[in-house]
């Protein structure tokens, strides 16, 4: 049974009675704002279950969860003053009935041991469902189109279908959703599939609007690149077997530390979706503490703010290119970063913007040795707390995602191009005003003749990887998609295309560039035929200058340059480095016949000041869909999982760090994260659903107050 706190069953408030539950709760306290108790079933104390307490007399709806200790014992920390449901979730159970509370309230819960399998899993992430899905076997690549298997022949290995399924079907939302796996109710299952992708709804209630209509258009494409026939089967049968009363296999209950934590979530953004968010600075997490979220509004062009301190929200138009225009619909804004100042720096993607003149000039050195030339620039918004205002700055290049070092100008660099990797040096716009001083690149070109340096002259570089004459350099053309820098300054992206296998790329600007720029390429290593992961979304650097990349196959890459015996020359195309590798799977179950997790994890983010209280360098993953954020305390190889597991449906992009005081333990330290995608009516509240922010604290103990 699913729940929403419209339609959640209330029962009376009620304290301790049953002589065993006194017992267990004599130990747990609380405070005047605190809710605690014990949660008992048929089969006596649950631990490792959720305790939400959820309410809506707050200026926006707030919910707060923890998780039960060894004993079944809970504490839900500084509640807001407010009158809450608070009921029990857990795999193994259903849902419970709520029970109102208020704060300085003891109250025991009753769970319900779930009747059967199917009633169990009704509450299980997302990815142990899509597990149950049956792709084509290895030996169907590669695809022999309708007439053959059925396969599209642009299906070369398994691995592309896959990467198919993982990235391109879950670009918008969770697979394995209720509404996701269950087939609406129209003729036969193939049927109803085929109406479901080309409508882009779950059922007729759902309406349609315009970016629901452009990803209905998505969607459709997508089912037909896979060989639209064989792939609407495929996805029917899975249907079928669901309701025919197939059930994954059972998550683990949280355990450890990840019982610790303690999870809010907080409605926001006007119901907008919210690609990613920023509340404090990348290099310094004591930046802003205490201040507002900042998250962007992508498909409508908003800074959507939430201060947790009040729990109240406010949005900012994003101005267009010409300043008669206040708010550009049209302008998407991506990825924001915040600098020592609090400023939130959004990289977007404009649909349109003037060149500048001097990207092209040959007075600029940039554009002397690399010119960029074109119709439009890239705009890039920065909004000033201070004054409320948003500034446009117009740059050569840019947008999608952004990334700060910590050198003397407070450089941020900048994705989103093909052929250079840029960034701006936001001090220097600061006190000369100058977009041209203070703005730069790279051109993406490899030591492919390992001279150790790249010729200057352009018209002799190699033009692509495809035909490589082993006396020049070589010109590297790739869409660049995350990004992020080491505190050096050397900067790491993802090249995302082609998705099998997909690579990382090194730039360094050296110490004069443009003279001084190289770019290097990495490919997850290949053995045997297959490639050890896929599809990187995003990357990080952690302290060591040690580059992480998420890949949609439900992996995630260590690699360490440091290792590697070749970095140039004419091999130094992709493959020339496995010894650099160490690719890790992510927890959970895996696609029938394969070993690969039907998860997807976007990027991560270095907690690099051991802000979480978990060790320097350890590294968070934000893991689509499976409900939670992946966490590897000091960069070690095991993961712990902090699961939202209320309202289902948690699909973040990015992650932030902050201190909001480091005198106060672990109530002054949060991770923040976004909590929506473009299609709302897929989380668990359904239509109407608001984007969220999810706070995660972690507690020394499960019942700290």
């Amino acid at each position: 049974m699913t729940r929403s706190i419209h339609s959640a069953l209330l029962a009376s408030t009620f304290l301790i009675a049953a002589a065993g539950a006194a017992s267990a709760a004599s130990a747990t306290k609380v405070d005047g704002d605190d809710i605690g108790g014990v949660v008992t079933s048929a089969n006596g104390p649950e631990a490792g279950v959720w305790v939400v307490a959820e309410t809506q007399d707050l200026a926006t709806q707030f919910i707060r969860i923890v998780v039960t200790d060894d004993e079944g014992r809970y504490v839900v920390p500084d509640l807001p003053e407010a009158n809450y449901n608070v009921w029990v979730r857990g795999y193994g159970l259903v849902d419970s009935d709520a029970v109102e509370a208020a704060p300085g309230n003891m109250v025991n819960l009753e769970a319900t041991v779930a009747p059967d399998a199917q009633s169990a899993a009704e509450v299980y992430p997302a990815q142990y469902w899509y597990s149950l899905v049956k792709p084509p076997a290895e030996s169907n690549f590669p695809g022999t189109g309708p007439s053959g298997n059925g396969i599209s022949p642009g299906m070369q290995t398994q691995q592309h279908w896959l990467h198919h399924m993982q990235e391109n079907c879950m670009f918008c939302h969770q697979m394995g959703t209720s509404m996701t796996r269950n087939a609406p109710d129209i003729g036969n299952s193939i049927e109803a599939w085929d109406q479901r992708v080309r409508k882009a709804r779950g059922d007729g209630d759902i309406a349609i609007h315009n970016e629901g209509q452009a990803l209905a258009t998505t969607m459709n494409n997508n089912m037909t690149r896979f060989g639209r026939q064989r792939a609407l089967q495929i996805y029917a049968n899975w249907s079928d077997e669901i309701n025919q009363g197939a059930v994954p296999p059972a998550p683990p209950r949280p355990s450890g530390i990840e019982r610790n934590v303690v999870v809010t979530v907080r409605d926001y953004a006007e119901g907008r979706f919210t690609h990613d968010m920023v509340s404090s600075d990348r290099r310094d997490p004591t930046v802003n503490a205490n201040g507002p979220v900042y998250g962007l509004g992508m498909l409508a062009g908003y800074l959507d703010i939430l201060d947790p301190t009040t729990n109240e929200t406010t949005a900012v138009p994003i101005p267009g290119v010409d300043p008669a225009v206040p708010h550009d619909e049209t302008s998407r804004v991506h990825h924001n970063e915040m600098d020592e100042k609090g400023r939130v720096w959004m990289a977007s993607v404009y649909r349109q913007g003037k060149m500048p003149e001097f990207c092209s000039d040959p007075n600029n050195p940039y554009a002397k040795y690399f010119p960029q030339t074109g119709k439009t620039g890239q705009p890039l918004p920065m909004y000033d707390p201070a004054t409320k205002k948003v500034h446009m700055i117009q740059l050569c290049s840019g947008g999608n995602h952004a990334s700060f070092i910590s050198d003397k100008d407070s450089t941020v660099f900048l994705s989103s191009d093909t052929r250079v990797v840029s960034w701006l040096k936001t001090k220097v716009w600061d006190e000369t005003g100058s977009v041209e001083k203070a703005h730069g690149w790279c051109p993406m070109v490899l030591d492919t003749n390992g001279d150790g340096t790249i010729t200057p002259d352009r018209e002799a570089w190699n033009k692509g990887i495809e035909n490589i004459d082993p006396t020049k350099d070589t010109q590297f053309t790739g869409f660049l998609y995350g990004i992020n820098a080491s505190m050096d300054g050397v900067a790491w992206a993802a090249n995302y295309i082609p998705y099998v296998p997909s690579r990382i790329v090194r730039t360094d600007p050296g110490s004069n560039a443009p003279e001084t720029c190289t770019t290097e390429i990495y490919e997850p290593p290949k053995v045997d035929g297959k490639y050890l992961a896929y599809g990187v979304r995003g990357i990080e650097v952690d302290k060591e200058g040690v580059a992480w990349a998420a890949f949609s196959s439900g992996h995630i890459g260590k690699f360490d340059r440091r290792m590697c015996k070749v970095t140039n020359g004419p091999n130094a195309t992709g493959q020339h480095c496995p010894e650099g590798w160490e690719i890790f799977r992510v927890p959970g179950p895996t696609f029938t016949g394969t070993d690969v997790t039907p998860n997807f994890v976007y990027g991560g983010n270095t907690d690099f000041t051991n802000a979480m209280g978990l060790g320097e360098n350890t590294i968070f993953f934000p893991a689509i869909n499976s409900d939670s954020i992946l966490v590897m305390p000091e960069a070690k190889g095991e993961f712990l999982e902090f699961r939202v597991a209320y309202p289902q449906g948690f699909y973040t992009r990015d992650m932030h760090f902050r201190v909001d005081d480091p005198d106060a333990g672990w109530k002054g330290r949060v991770i923040h994260a976004t909590y929506s995608t473009p299609n709302m009516w897929h989380m668990e509240e359904g239509e109407g659903s608001y984007s969220k922010i999810v706070s995660f604290q972690i507690r020394p103990d499960p019942l700290a107050h």
